[in-house]
């Protein structure tokens, strides 16, 4: 059993309204992808600033997913029927996500 945390980095694609997509966040694709066997943990972080910075952040959004068996992820994803719909909604708000698993090595 592998655990992971997969972070997401992703901007909203031109058009798409802050509002909408937050809305849709919260009611759906946390309470849903969070309830996934395999997920330990979802939280979705709107980026403010770059600390020491005026520079803009290259990301607005960043998901962290927790999970604590991630081999058995993709078979949780394909069990729920409501995950195909999360994700292409998800495709439709999100402007090239990045998809990073990450494997905690401290602390």
């Amino acid at each position: 059993m592998k655990e992971r945390t997969l972070i997401v980095l992703f901007n909203l694609k031109d058009g798409v309204s802050e509002r909408d997509y937050e809305k849709w966040a919260k009611e759906v694709d946390i309470p849903i992808a969070g309830s996934l066997k395999s997920v330990r943990d979802f939280k979705l972080y709107r980026t403010e600033g770059i600390f020491g910075s005026d520079a803009l952040p290259p990301y607005k959004y960043i998901e962290v997913l927790d999970i604590s068996d991630f081999d058995s992820l993709p078979s949780d994803i394909a069990s729920e029927p409501k995950m195909n719909d999360v994700a292409n909604k998800f495709q439709s708000f999100a402007d090239s996500p990045i998809f990073l698993v990450t494997e905690k090595f401290a602390g």
